[in-house]
């Protein structure tokens, strides 16, 4: 039986947006997910009170956890001396290059696991995408609406930025749902466990950081038609909307994530065209 007392021993921090997963089941059903061979490379996002950890330790030599909040840091090092690798860093922060390449198998990708913040769920999900080329995939655990907006299809009221970026750079599925009970303290929300597969990718992108201006402009001015939320764009471009095929007057949720990637493209080549 749980009781409060048990789950004290490391504190929730309502700032970090800490709700610590205390359902064994689930725990255990997570870890099954993750598919651990004994050379996978595995990393935790915010370990907590170890409810995955303590199932993920031995499974592979090539683990790490990153954790923010030192007192955990120091209490899960007491706990598993050596058996676990513990960053103590905001994995906000973190540098891939520095930080872990020199501590994984370099031939595998890495698992990404986890039970991430509510309030900081968007800027984690970015830094995976940055990173995305050393990534398998990454089991996470997130607040369900999140996590619905996440797979969400055009022509719907969810879909949007955080739709059209996380099908740019992964295939996401939600797996399952999890009840509030399972958490201490309890969220006020149900979550769901999402998996983010990195290896199935089709688009072809010539110019990711102009793709990903287009998608902010456009979803900035949702109720707009495309031809005036990109105006600003097009014309610190020095381009003509005429000049590329494309109907600026739909609006930017029901533009699929394959048109938003032609879009792009086809704007780089004006834009190089323009150069020369």
């Amino acid at each position: 039986m749980r009781t409060k007392e048990k789950y004290e021993i490391y504190k929730p921090k309502k700032f970090l947006g800490q709700n610590f997963l205390v359902d064994d089941n689930i725990s255990k059903k997570i870890v099954n997910y993750l598919d651990i061979e004994k050379d996978d490379n595995v990393v935790e996002i915010g370990p907590g009170q170890g409810a995955l950890t303590k199932y993920l330790s031995g499974l592979t030599k090539y683990y790490i956890a990153v954790e923010i909040d030192k007192n955990i840091v120091e209490a899960l090092k007491i706990k598993y001396k050596d058996s676990v690798g513990i960053i103590h860093k905001d994995f906000l922060k973190l540098d891939f290059e520095k930080d872990l390449l020199n501590l994984f198998n370099k031939n595998k990708k890495i698992k990404v696991i986890g039970n991430l913040p509510y309030n900081i769920s968007s800027e984690i999900l970015f830094k995976l995408f940055d990173i995305q080329n050393n990534l398998d995939f990454a089991i996470i655990m997130l607040q369900k609406e999140f996590a619905l907006r996440m797979i969400a299809k055009p022509d719907t009221k969810e879909y949007g930025i955080l739709a059209v970026q996380t099908q740019l750079n992964s295939v996401p599925k939600v797996l399952f749902c999890i009840p509030p009970t399972a958490f201490f303290p309890k969220p006020k929300v149900i979550s769901s466990v999402v998996k983010l597969d990195f290896n199935f990718q089709t688009h072809e992108i010539n110019d990711k950081k102009l793709l990903r201006n287009i998608i902010r402009s456009s979803f900035g001015k949702r109720r707009k038609i495309m031809g005036n939320s990109l105006k600003d764009l097009f014309s610190e471009l020095n381009i003509n909307f005429a000049d590329i095929n494309f109907d600026f007057k739909r609006r930017p949720e029901n533009v699929k994530v394959e048109e938003f990637v032609n879009l792009s493209n086809e704007i780089f080549i004006q834009k190089t065209i323009n150069k020369n």
